[in-house]
């Protein structure tokens, strides 16, 4: 199983995978190759800044992933940043915690094979094929 399956089961396993499915896995992988804001690295770093860090720290190791909750995840990434997708989705705001909370986990443990955050060109070119082949 690919890299694109294995986050497209993590959409249906979220509940996302209907009809906005592929707009939010597009948006979580747009968040995490957004170089504006550290991409990956940097979202990590926002949640550990916030005191999320051994939640985050669970997602990128190879162990199992600690749940965040819809109000630990809003925290994490800001409340002005999640209004902003949320209205760019055209979603509400609680919603969207929701589904990221479930999602976001998947995504980062996908995205970080062997525990380790890709470095550099690494992460943008499989964020890349992954895009290329959603579209």
């Amino acid at each position: 199983m690919g890299l694109l399956d294995s986050l497209l089961g993590s959409l249906s396993q979220s509940g996302a995978g209907s009809g906005s499915g592929n707009e939010l896995l597009d948006t979580v992988l747009k968040m995490v190759n957004d170089p504006a804001h550290g991409g990956l690295p940097g979202l990590l770093q926002s949640f550990q800044d916030k005191g999320l860090g051994g939640i985050v720290d669970s997602w990128v190791s190879t162990g199992q992933n600690m749940p965040i909750s819809p109000d630990q995840l809003s925290q994490g990434l800001g409340s002005d940043k999640l209004g902003s997708l949320a209205q760019s989705l055209g979603m509400d705001q609680g919603d969207l915690s929701s589904k990221l909370s479930e999602l976001l986990p998947n995504v980062v443990d996908k995205l970080t094979p062997g525990g380790q955050v890709p470095q550099g060109n690494e992460l943008g070119d499989l964020l890349a094929s992954v895009t290329k082949r959603l579209g």
